[in-house]
């Protein structure tokens, strides 16, 4: 599968593979993985020939599109809530969790780790607190479609989640996001926020869409993005 390496600033790289991205980011002491794609299949390769530190990863969230190369690691991070989801996706390897407010620091790096569960039971924001750089997974996209169908999915749980980043704004400038357009001011969270909450009272717009894999979904007009639901 092809992809492409960007460096954003001095310490953190976009890889992008097709429609799906992740991210490297290090410090004085660590690196840190955040996903590794779907098919990519060789992210530890990848980061290793960018950086020397100690690599570790951390999930987003579960869905296959993000645990590509999760294989080649033997333990990986993510939220205490998605562990089942992860596995019901194929997910394997040893498991370290994290809650919403714990800090992983790679060296003068300090990042804060944000439960926004709605997309799945434990998908996660990264703060990068020093930057005032977020990345939001699946969670908060532009011009993209986010599922919000299927097991682990809960639209009422997501805009309260939105509601929850709209809450600490003030906190990031920018979102890195793993679909759509990037890089995001931080202005999108209440404008996805605004569009969700109409999806939510069944006020949006929508249409009816067959998934290429089969499933009927409403894509429903959520303003910057589309939201797709049952």
């Amino acid at each position: 599968m092809d992809y492409k390496v960007t460096q954003f600033n001095e310490n953190t790289w976009i890889i992008e593979e097709g429609f799906v991205r992740f991210f490297l980011l290090t410090g004085n002491s660590q690196a840190l993985l955040i996903d590794s794609g779907m098919q990519v299949c060789k992210a530890k390769e990848t980061a290793e020939s960018i950086t020397k530190l100690p690599l570790k990863i951390i999930n987003s969230h579960g869905d296959r599109d993000h645990i590509g190369s999760n294989v080649q690691f033997e333990t990986i991070c993510m939220h205490e809530d998605e562990t089942g989801h992860y596995k019901e996706n194929g997910g394997s390897g040893k498991i370290e969790t994290v809650k919403d407010g714990d800090e992983i620091n790679l060296g003068d790096r300090p990042l804060e780790i944000i439960h926004i569960p709605g997309h799945t039971p434990g998908s996660i924001a990264v703060l990068d607190k020093k930057a005032k750089l977020l990345f939001g997974g699946d969670t908060v996209q532009k011009n993209s479609e986010i599922f919000m169908f299927g097991p682990g999915r809960d639209l009422q749980l997501y805009v309260k989640s939105l509601e929850k980043l709209s809450g600490i704004v003030e906190k990031f400038d920018t979102v890195l996001a793993c679909h759509g357009e990037i890089p995001l001011k931080s202005d999108v969270v209440e404008k996805l926020l605004a569009g969700s909450r109409k999806v939510l009272a069944g006020q949006a717009a929508f249409s009816e869409k067959t998934m290429p894999f089969g499933a009927q979904v409403k894509a429903c007009d959520a303003g910057c993005a589309v939201l797709l639901t049952q």
